[in-house]
């Protein structure tokens, strides 16, 4: 289930031509998504393989980027 979703959210390709031989019928894997983004599965794998990767050293941080375009300005006084 998993990796048919992995493969749906990275290949770009529509939920209903989920290809057979992940043994998954697309509207099951496309509702096991919805319910686990729901629950907030995402963010916590997210942060488990950082904290994963970081403990064991393989994080490069010098090559980390912060995208503050979603950042409210203040105004005024900093």
């Amino acid at each position: 289930m998993f990796t048919a979703i992995v493969f749906v959210l990275t290949s770009g390709v529509a939920w209903r031509y989920l290809p057979p031989s992940f043994g998954v019928k697309y509207q099951t894997a496309h509702r096991r998504f919805s319910e686990w983004t729901a629950a907030g599965l995402w963010p916590r794998i997210h942060r488990a393989v950082l904290d994963e990767l970081g403990a064991a050293g393989e994080i490069d941080w010098s090559r980390a980027v912060v995208d503050a375009a979603s950042v409210r300005a203040k105004k005024g006084d900093l």
